[in-house]
């Protein structure tokens, strides 16, 4: 037995979109009649990676490895404690850096992020932007600031002109949060974007923690991302695919590059990779 990791946005879907290929679907399913296990392993929340556990997933690594599922079983929830992801957002906004808070059953971002977003290029391989500018076009689970009330945190989504804006926060809080940031070069739209991501986990340590709870040796892993953010599960699985679409960095540290996404490329790697 197999255990498959994919993220979601620019891999299983286009970026922000909860539809796969219908190809995707017809190999997972096939995967998983041939013994295997499909897992998603996203930077997403819970929430909202939750459209896509209709096809009949495995479980899924939210959060980017920071909340677990596994069948109807939740095996791993680590949340931000309250005084840091305070801190966090206090000192990235005294910088004027965009913020989305990210808890498991909603989100809240910045007002005025979509006015940023509308401005932004999102350059190749950077999908998580791309996502989340569909994501505030289309409302998807993503309240306003002023509405955030306390609610636990798992992550905070980062974006900024100038990688100089999270000097403060790098300063006090990188010691225990990973910053997994993507620079965008083109002059014409300065842009940084990424997130902050709790040391103590990531999506590499979620296949480790599925892996140990169900018993199947790391080597027997097979994970499918496309952007710097999926760095960490591509370098942990025992058989590492980057997308076509994706980063040419992650490229670079992948086993296999298939066709992009929307080229049928998951099915593609599935058939040549003998796992349905």
């Amino acid at each position: 037995m197999k255990l498959i990791f994919l993220d979601i946005d620019g891999t299983l879907t286009a970026p922000g979109s909860n539809e796969p290929p219908q190809s995707a679907l017809d190999a997972i399913r096939k995967a998983q009649e041939a013994g295997n296990k499909v897992l998603l392993c996203s930077g997403r929340n819970y929430v909202m990676l939750s459209p896509l556990l209709k096809y009949g997933f495995d479980g899924a690594i939210a959060s980017a490895g920071g909340y677990i599922v596994v069948g109807d079983d939740v095996i791993y929830d680590h949340m931000m404690p309250p005084e840091e992801s305070d801190l966090a957002l206090k000192l990235l906004h005294q910088t004027g850096v965009f913020c989305t808070l990210e808890g498991r059953d909603a989100a809240w971002g910045d007002e005025d992020l979509g006015d940023f977003l509308s401005g932004q290029a999102a350059g190749e391989g950077n999908s998580e932007l791309e996502r989340w500018r569909k994501a505030l076009a289309d409302s998807l689970g993503i309240r306003p600031m002023k509405e955030y009330n306390g609610e636990p945190v798992y992550k905070i989504v980062v974006m900024a002109t100038d990688e100089a804006q999270l000097a403060p926060a790098r300063e006090a809080l990188e010691d225990r949060y990973d910053f997994c940031m993507q620079i965008i070069s083109d002059p014409a739209h300065a842009c940084i974007n990424g997130e902050l991501i709790n040391r103590a986990f990531d999506k590499g340590r979620g296949v480790r923690r599925v892996c140990e709870y169900l018993g199947v040796p790391v080597e027997d892993t097979v994970g499918f991302g496309d952007s710097m953010n999926d760095l960490e599960m591509i370098r942990t699985v025992g058989y590492s695919v980057c997308m076509g679409n994706g980063s040419e960095a992650l490229k670079e540290v992948s086993d296999m590059v298939c066709p992009p996404v929307e080229e049928d490329g998951l099915a593609a790697a599935f058939e040549k990779l003998g796992l349905m």
